[in-house]
C-alpha cells in the first residue's frame, strides 16, 4: 500500500466539472489543474531551471558586455594568475579569461544546440523508418540502429569529427553522430506501439504515401517524449563538445568555447590551476542544468495521464443518474485509453459500499488492474482516463488533494518488493505515511509504523521495522504492505493481486488477514485477482470483466450456481476439484481474449462462445438486470 498523490490525468466528464444546474463549478472555471506548476517544487527541477536560465542570460549578454574585454591583447599581463583585475587569470596573449568564459557561452551552447539538432533530426528519422518501409528494408533499417546503439558514442565521435575535418564543424557532426542513436531507439519503441493502429493501417490501405503516414499520423502521436530527450541531450552534447575541444578535435583558434579555454589552460593546471577553474565551472554547471531541467519534465510528463489530450478529444458527458450517497467507491462509465487506438477500459461502472468486498475477476488483458490503476491515479503516460462520475467518500477524485486521497486510498500491489524501498528499512518506510499526511513526528510515526506491524500479525513486529525488505519473507512483505494502507484511515482498499506470488498456506493468511482489516474498520475492499475460486470465497459480490467492459456482475454466493454469462460459466468450469476426473485434460475457454485495438462492434466474446448468434458480433449487449442483485450483458441470456 502506498499513498499517492491526486490523479492529474483524470478527468470527470460529469459531477465536478459542472454543476447540475450546467453552471461550471470553480474547478471548471479555472481550467484544469496545472502540470508545470507542479515540476518546479522539486528542487533539482528549480535548480535546473534556475542554471538553464542563467546559461540563456549568458548567452545572449555575456558577448555585448564582456565582448571587448575578451579579445584586448595586454602585452604587460601575460599568463598572470588570479587576482583583483583578472579573477581567472589571463592567456598567453594576456587576455582576461574570466572574460572570454562568459562570452564563451553564446559559442558553447550555440554548438550544443545545433549538434543536438542535428542528432535529434537523423535519429528521429531513422528510428521511424522501420515503421513506415517495408518488411525487408524496415529490417535493415532497425539493425542499422542497433548497430549504432552498440557502437561507443566518444568513438563514434571521434571517428566522425576526423573524417569531416578539425573544428566546431566536424566536432558538431560528431556529436550529433554520436546522439542520433539514442533518439533512433527511442523513436523505433515510440513508433512501434503507434504503427500497428487502425488509423495508420487505414492510411496504407489507401494508399497514402509512406512519408505522410510518418508526418500525420505517426510523429505526432510520440512527439512529447522526444520533445523532452532534447533537453536531456543538450547537456550530453554541450558536454561531448567541450570533452572534444579539450582533445584538440573541436574548436580551433582563434575561436573558442569553453573546451578550447580549458585546453589552453590546462597546461598550466599544476602551476595556476584557477585558470582551468572557470571553463570547467562553466561546462559542468550548464551541463547538470540542462539534465537536471530534462529529467524534471521527463518525470512530470511520465506523472500525468495525459490529459494534454483532453482538449483534443473532449468526452461528452453521459447521464449516470443521481450519485450514490452511501458508496464508499462509485465509479461511472471509466474509460481509459491510449494512442493508437487502444482502449482497454470500456465505460466501466461499479460502486463498492462501506465494509463490503467487492472481487474484480478476469483473464489476464481483461483491464482489471488497469481500473484500479485509473481510480488510484496511476495510470502511466500517455494513457487518457475519462469518466462520468469517481467519487471516493462521497468526494471527486479529481478535486481531492495529495494528502486526501493518500489517507483515503490504500492499495497493495501484486509484488510487495516492487511498493517497498529496497535500500530504506520497513518500519521507515510505513512511518513516513504518517510523517507525510497526517503530519506526525518522526518517534510517533515509528511507534504507530510498529503498531500498525503488530496489527497485521507480523511476528516480533519492532525487529522487523528495523529490517530491510529483503530480509522478510514475501508473506511478511505483503503483510508489511498492507500494514503501510493502514498507516493513515483508508475508506477504500484496492487489492491489486496480493496473493499471485505467494504459497497457498500464506495466501489463505493474506485472504484472512484481508477480510479481519475490513471488518475492523469498516473500509470497502476492491480485491483484483484472475482466480474466480480465491474472489468467491473472499468477496461478498463479484464483477466479471473481458475485453475491458464489465460482462457480469452477481452475489459471491450464487457464483457456483447462479452464473449466467458464458463467460462467467466458462471460467467456474475451467476450475478443478477433487471430483475432476484426473484422465481428461483440465477444460478451458478456446480461443483468446481480443487485443484491446481489436475489439470489434458486437460481444467481445462472441467469437469463443458457443451460443454466439449473428447479433452477437454486430450488436453489443448491455447490462440489463437479470436477478436480484445480477446485472448480465448478453443477448442470448437476457433476451
Amino acid at each position: 500500500m502506498r499513498a499517492r498523490t491526486a490523479p492529474d490525468g483524470l478527468r470527470a466528464v460529469d459531477g465536478h466539472a459542472e454543476k447540475e444546474d450546467g453552471v461550471p463549478s470553480e474547478r471548471a472555471k479555472k481550467g484544469p489543474r496545472s502540470r508545470g506548476g507542479g515540476v518546479w517544487r522539486s528542487a533539482p527541477a528549480l535548480i535546473g531551471g534556475v542554471l538553464v536560465l542563467l546559461m540563456a542570460v549568458l548567452a545572449v549578454a555575456g558577448p555585448i558586455i564582456w565582448g571587448e574585454a575578451a579579445e584586448r591583447i595586454d602585452a604587460g599581463a601575460i599568463l598572470q594568475g588570479a587576482s583583483a583585475e583578472h579573477p581567472l587569470g589571463t592567456d598567453n596573449l594576456g587576455r582576461d579569461l574570466l572574460a572570454r568564459v562568459l562570452v564563451a557561452g553564446r559559442y558553447s551552447l550555440a554548438l550544443a544546440l545545433a549538434a543536438t539538432l542535428i542528432g535529434a533530426a537523423g535519429g528521429i528519422l531513422l528510428g521511424a523508418l522501420p515503421s513506415v518501409l517495408p518488411r525487408r528494408a524496415a529490417r535493415m533499417a532497425t539493425g542499422t540502429v542497433n548497430a549504432l546503439v552498440a557502437f561507443p558514442g566518444l568513438l563514434l565521435a571521434m571517428f566522425t569529427a576526423v573524417v569531416s575535418g578539425l573544428g566546431a564543424r566536424g566536432a558538431v557532426l560528431g556529436i550529433g553522430v554520436a546522439i542520433a542513436p539514442g533518439f533512433a531507439r527511442l523513436t523505433q519503441t515510440l513508433a512501434a506501439s503507434v504503427a500497428g493502429a487502425d488509423y495508420v493501417a487505414a492510411a496504407r490501405m489507401l494508399g497514402v504515401p509512406r512519408r505522410r503516414i510518418l508526418a500525420r499520423h505517426i510523429l505526432p502521436n510520440i512527439a512529447e517524449p522526444l520533445i523532452l530527450n532534447l533537453a536531456q541531450s543538450l547537456g550530453g552534447a554541450l558536454l561531448g563538445l567541450a570533452g572534444m575541444s579539450f582533445l584538440g578535435l573541436g574548436v580551433q583558434p582563434p575561436d573558442f568555447d569553453w573546451g578550447r579555454l580549458l585546453f589552453d589552460g590546462f597546461a598550466r593546471i599544476y602551476v595556476t590551476p584557477v585558470v582551468a577553474l572557470g571553463p570547467a565551472a562553466a561546462v559542468a554547471l550548464a551541463g547538470i542544468g540542462f539534465n537536471l531541467l530534462g529529467d524534471a519534465l521527463a518525470r512530470a510528463a511520465a506523472r500525468s495521464s495525459a490529459g494534454q489530450g483532453d482538449a483534443v478529444r473532449p468526452e461528452p458527458p453521459r447521464p449516470s443518474g443521481e450519485p450514490d450517497p452511501d458508496a464508499v467507491l462509485e465509479v461511472r462509465d471509466l474509460t481509459v485509453s491510449f494512442p493508437g487506438g487502444s482502449t482497454p477500459v470500456r465505460e466501466l461502472s461499479l460502486t463498492v459500499a462501506p465494509g463490503e468486498i467487492v472481487g474484480l475477476v478476469g483473464e489476464s488483458g481483461s483491464g482489471k488492474s488497469l481500473s484500479a490503476a485509473a481510480i488510484g491515479g496511476l495510470v502511466p503516460y500517455p494513457g487518457s482516463v475519462t469518466y462520468g462520475r469517481l467519487r471516493l467518500g462521497g468526494v471527486d477524485v479529481a478535486a481531492m488533494s495529495g494528502k486526501e486521497l493518500g489517507t483515503a486510498l490504500a492499495m497493495v500491489f501484486q509484488d510487495p518488493m516492487a511498493s517497498l524501498n529496497p535500500a530504506l528499512k520497513v518500519g521507515g518506510q510505513l512511518a513516513e505515511v504518517a510523517v507525510v499526511h497526517q503530519g506526525a513526528s518522526r518517534a510517533d510515526a515509528r511507534r504507530r509504523a510498529v503498531d500498525r506491524l503488530g496489527h497485521v500479525r507480523l511476528p516480533d513486529p519492532a525487529k522487523h521495522a528495523a529490517q530491510h525488505p529483503h530480509e522478510l519473507s514475501g508473506g511478511m512483505r505483503q503483510r508489511a504492505v498492507i500494514a503501510m494502507g493502514l498507516m493513515g484511515t483508508p475508506r477504500l482498499i484496492v487489492a491489486d493481486e496480493p496473493t499471485t506470488a505467494l504459497d497457498v498456506t500464506v495466501q489463505r493468511q493474506i485472504l484472512r488477514l484481508l477480510r479481519e482489516v475490513v471488518e475492523e474498520t469498516g473500509a470497502a475492499l476492491l480485491f483484483i485477482s484472475h482466480d474466480i475460486a480465491v474472489v468467491g470465497e473472499l468477496c461478498d459480490r463479484v464483477v466479471v470483466m473481458y475485453a475491458g467492459r464489465v460482462v457480469e456482475e452477481l452475489p459471491a454466493d450464487r457464483l457456483a450456481d447462479g452464473a449466467a454469462h458464458p463467460y462467467t460459466k466458462a471460467l467456474i468450469a475451467s476450475l478443478p476439484d477433487l471430483d475432476t476426473d484426473r484422465s481428461r485434460p483440465l477444460a478451458g475457454i478456446p480461443g483468446t481474449q481480443p487485443a484491446p485495438a481489436q475489439v470489434g462492434t458486437g460481444c467481445a466474446f462472441a467469437d469463443r462462445c458457443s451460443l454466439a448468434t449473428e447479433q452477437c458480433r454486430t450488436e453489443r449487449p448491455e447490462l440489463v438486470v437479470h436477478g436480484p442483485r445480477q446485472r448480465v450483458a448478453c443477448w442470448e441470456v437476457t433476451s
